[in-house]
């Protein structure tokens, strides 16, 4: 999206030479490491991508205090219930299959609690879809005000990390940001799985994404129905 207006910016609608397809300017153009587009605002991202305004976080509000209260609530919850010996994340031995697990609990947590709904967010065909950002919609029955939550499971001595950890694929069909909202992401950090097999988790921080800023990473993508056509295959085993 953005690395689209930059593109079209310098180069034009049209490429320079008209002999030439796009992907011809495109891919020289990706690769200039000085070009590559880094500090951008999340907030003019989703904008861009949704028409929807990121909201920043109030700490004089009373609504977003009551809201902040709450989530912290559910984190310190939560981590108890993880934590606990026969918690079912403990039988789950790759840390990726646990998120589920504290997307399905935190969401449980907040909906319970008063004056505050929680729910997976929908499409903008209005379907229910668990992959991709924000994982939980919360709002605030009186005021009408919305918040979008992100559990990240992060481990610990990895906080520092440059490995990227937040992805947002900008998508119309599959669109889950559809309110303009508060967009927070709450970080869970966990020791490495104990020789016991436990996993421990040790702190959580709620973080407001109003001043977080991304950087593009263009790539080409193939799945194996691309590679593996029956055209293309030039030896194969003997059975």
């Amino acid at each position: 999206m953005c690395g689209a207006k930059c593109f079209a910016q310098e180069h034009g609608t049209t490429p320079a030479n008209p002999a030439r397809a796009p992907v011809d300017e495109l891919t020289p153009w990706l690769l200039d490491e000085d070009r590559q587009l880094r500090g951008i605002p999340f907030s003019e991202v989703i904008l861009d991508a949704t028409g929807k305004h990121v909201l920043a976080v109030d700490l004089k509000n009373e609504t977003d205090q009551y809201v902040i209260k709450q989530i912290s609530a559910a984190c310190d919850e939560i981590m108890k219930r993880m934590n606990a010996p026969d918690s079912v994340i403990q039988h789950t031995p790759r840390i990726n299959e646990v998120s589920g697990h504290f997307e399905d609990t935190l969401g449980e947590l907040l909906n319970s609690a008063p004056g505050l709904s929680c729910d997976f967010p929908q499409t903008a065909e209005n379907r229910l879809m668990r992959s991709g950002y924000p994982d939980l919609r919360i709002v605030d029955i009186a005021s009408k005000r919305i918040f979008y939550l992100d559990p990240k499971l992060y481990a610990t001595g990895s906080r520092d990390s440059t490995f990227r950890t937040f992805y947002f694929e900008p998508k119309i069909t599959t669109n889950k940001v559809r309110d303009d909202a508060v967009h927070f992401i709450v970080g869970f950090e966990h020791e490495p799985r104990g020789k016991n097999g436990l996993w421990k988790f040790t702190r959580w921080d709620l973080v407001d994404l109003a001043r977080f800023k991304v950087k593009l990473k263009a790539e080409f993508q193939g799945s194996n129905r691309d590679m593996y056509r029956p055209e293309a295959i030039v030896a194969r085993s003997a059975k």
